[in-house]
C-alpha cells in the first residue's frame, strides 16, 4: 500500500508540534506539566473525527507516550470494544492532518509508520505484555471519545497481571472517587518512568518498557462534605505502581510526593509540577461571597 493512499486529506489541520496550542483546555490552567527534560519529543493533540480529545508527550525513539493529559468524564466504566486500534498519521509527516488512522494490516504496515511509532508487530511475541492506555477509556462517557483511546500513541507495554490486578482497579477506584465527589472538572495527567529496557522485533529495539506506572488528577471544585477518607484526597492526589510481575501494588500519595517520586526516577528538573501551582482548591463560598459585594 502506497504511503499517500494510507494518508488521504482528513481537512483539520496540525495536531503534532512543539507546544499543546490547539489542546491546551486538556491541561489545568492551561498549563502543561513542566520540567520534564527528554530528547525528541512530540506533542501530539490527539484528534478524532476532527475533534481534540487529549494531549500525549511522545518520546519517538523510545516509540513510547511519556504522559497521556485528558479531562475525566463521569462514566459506568464500561469500555468500548468494537474500535480498530489507530496509529497517528501526524508522527509520520508535518504535511499530514490531525485525525487518527485506523492501522493497515500487518502486511501492509508502511516503513514511515513502523519507524515513527508503535505498530501491531511489536506486540505479537510480546506476550507477558498488554496494551495498556495513559488515557484509559473507562475513564471516558461519549463513544467517540472512547473510540479516541484506541491508538497506539496512547498505551504503553505493561505486565499482563500488573495490569489485570491493580492498574485497572486503581482505574476503578479513581474513577468512582471523581463521580462520587469531584463536582467540577477533573484534569488527568498519566505518564510513565522508563527503565532502560526494550521490546525487541528483528533484533532491533522497538519499545521501550515502562518500570513505572503513574497516575495524578486535579480536581479544583469538589465535595468539602466528602467522608475524611476521601476529602484529603481533594482537590489532587496521585499513585504509582512498579510494571513488574511482583510488588506492583498501587501505592497513592499526595501530588508533592509525586512529584518528588518522578523527579528521582526522570530526566527532569528540580521544578517538575504536574499541575500549576499544585492545583489550587477554587472555594464555592467565597466566589458566592464576592459575588454578593460586588451586586450591593
Amino acid at each position: 500500500m502506497s504511503l499517500s493512499l494510507l494518508m488521504a486529506p482528513a481537512g483539520v489541520g496540525a495536531s503534532v508540534s512543539k507546544n499543546f496550542k490547539d489542546c491546551s483546555h486538556f491541561f489545568y490552567m492551561q498549563t502543561p506539566p513542566a520540567g520534564i527534560r527528554e530528547t525528541n519529543l512530540r506533542r501530539i493533540c490527539q484528534r478524532y473525527k476532527d475533534k481534540p480529545r487529549y494531549a500525549t508527550l511522545y518520546d519517538g525513539s523510545r516509540r513510547l507516550p511519556l504522559y497521556s493529559a485528558y479531562i475525566f468524564k463521569k462514566t459506568d466504566g464500561k469500555r468500548r470494544m468494537d474500535t480498530p486500534w489507530m496509529y497517528e498519521p501526524q508522527l509520520v509527516s508535518d504535511d499530514e492532518s490531525g485525525n487518527m488512522r485506523a492501522l493497515p494490516l500487518s502486511d501492509d504496515t508502511h516503513p514511515l509508520i513502523e519507524e515513527s511509532q508503535a505498530v501491531f508487530e511489536d506486540y505479537t511475541d510480546a506476550v507477558e505484555y498488554e496494551r495498556g492506555s495513559l488515557n484509559p477509556d473507562q475513564h471516558q462517557a461519549e463513544p467517540d471519545d472512547k473510540s479516541s483511546t484506541y491508538t497506539l500513541t496512547n498505551v504503553v507495554p505493561l505486565i499482563t497481571d500488573f495490569l489485570e490486578t491493580s492498574w485497572n482497579p486503581y482505574l476503578n477506584t479513581v474513577r468512582r472517587r471523581l463521580n462520587n465527589f469531584c463536582h467540577g472538572k477533573s484534569f488527568m495527567v498519566t505518564g510513565v518512568t522508563v527503565s532502560g529496557a526494550s521490546i525487541q522485533r528483528d533484533n532491533k529495539d522497538r519499545l521501550a518498557i515502562p518500570k513505572h506506572l503513574w497516575l495524578a488528577y486535579c480536581c479544583p471544585r469538589f465535595d468539602r462534605n466528602s467522608p475524611f477518607e476521601v476529602r484529603f484526597m481533594f482537590p489532587s492526589y496521585g499513585g504509582y505502581a512498579l510494571n513488574e510481575w511482583t510488588g506492583h501494588n498501587v501505592v497513592e500519595v499526595p501530588l508533592k510526593t509525586l512529584e518528588s517520586f518522578l523527579k528521582s526516577h526522570t530526566d527532569s528538573d528540580s521544578n517538575l509540577a504536574i499541575f500549576y501551582k499544585g492545583c489550587v482548591s477554587e472555594n464555592p463560598f467565597k466566589k458566592r461571597r464576592d459575588l454578593t459585594s460586588i451586586s450591593v
